[in-house]
């Protein structure tokens, strides 16, 4: 009598068919599910980007207030797919990469275009040469945070943050409204200054609190929730100076860090030539 041949419990053919078609089951449902996912954090990007670019189209038709309102929704939205990529674990080089090109237009261009037509247009050449100045220190700004992500303590920034410059200036334009001034020589005058300040800020190695390392699993102090419940009742009831002045606060934060002793002594790897990773490679390596 032939021996019957025994399988062992987990390698029996039966069970490891069945096993793969739920395996190749699992994968057919989860890749659009993955998909889907990839693409929350890209849409909430494009919805900032075309908030920046319809801030444009409102200051040069004249709206400044939704133009600076614009910039603040670009602001949300730059908090928002951040979080929602490292939330849903889909962070990648690419979503790096388009997050700061909507950067440049949400937070470099959009409001230098606005302080342009709003405040500096009456100098005429020097205006659109302070605004060009800021547009170019935005990107720069931008560039150096890429490349200095692994080598800086995640706690600070250095130098004051494209946002937060943008923040500074829309909430200027809508404090201005709010008190319906109607001086523009001596706002001219006072944001010529303000623009310079906000482009010197952004490339330089003053540093800046970040908040991207706070847990928000954590138990808060009661202080803490006090606080934030003041600042949302403060931003439903008297928004346009609510903005004014936290950008502002979180601005002249940084000079105040610098003041207490607080130096930023990492190098930025920004003037250093690319290292090629074996002999014989491309002198122009393709760009993405």
């Amino acid at each position: 009598m032939r021996p019957t041949r025994r399988f062992p419990r987990n390698n029996r053919p039966g069970v490891r068919l069945i096993s793969g078609r739920i395996r190749e089951h699992r994968d057919k449902v989860a890749a659009p599910l993955r998909r889907g996912v990839f693409l929350a954090p890209a849409t909430i990007t494009s919805i900032g980007l075309l908030s920046g670019f319809y801030s444009a189209i409102s200051s040069i038709g004249g709206h400044f207030e939704l133009a600076a309102v614009m910039i603040m929704v670009a602001f949300i939205c730059d908090g928002l797919d951040g979080r929602v990529a490292r939330l849903s674990r889909t962070s990648s080089q690419f979503g790096i990469e388009y997050d700061s090109l909507s950067d440049v237009v949400a937070f470099g261009m959009a409001p230098a275009i606005l302080a342009y037509t709003w405040a500096l247009s009456p100098v005429g050449g020097l205006g659109v040469a302070v605004a060009g100045i800021f547009v170019v220190c935005a990107a720069l700004r931008l560039a150096r945070f890429n490349v200095q992500t692994a080598s800086v303590d995640k706690r600070r920034f250095v130098g004051l943050p494209v946002p937060g410059a943008a923040a500074l200036i829309a909430g200027t334009a809508l404090a201005y409204s709010y008190f319906e001034f109607n001086s523009p020589k001596t706002l001219c005058t006072l944001m010529l200054p303000l623009t310079l300040a906000l482009a010197g800020l952004m490339i330089s190695r003053v540093p800046y609190p970040s908040f991207k390392g706070i847990d928000l699993h954590r138990r808060a102090r009661l202080e803490l929730l006090v606080g934030l419940v003041i600042v949302a009742a403060f931003l439903v009831t008297m928004p346009q100076l609510t903005v004014f002045t936290l950008s502002a606060a979180f601005v002249l934060s940084g000079p105040w860090l610098m003041l207490r002793g607080e130096r930023m002594s990492a190098k930025v790897p920004m003037l250093h030539p690319v290292e090629t990773a074996a002999h014989g490679t491309d002198e122009h390596p393709g760009r993405g």
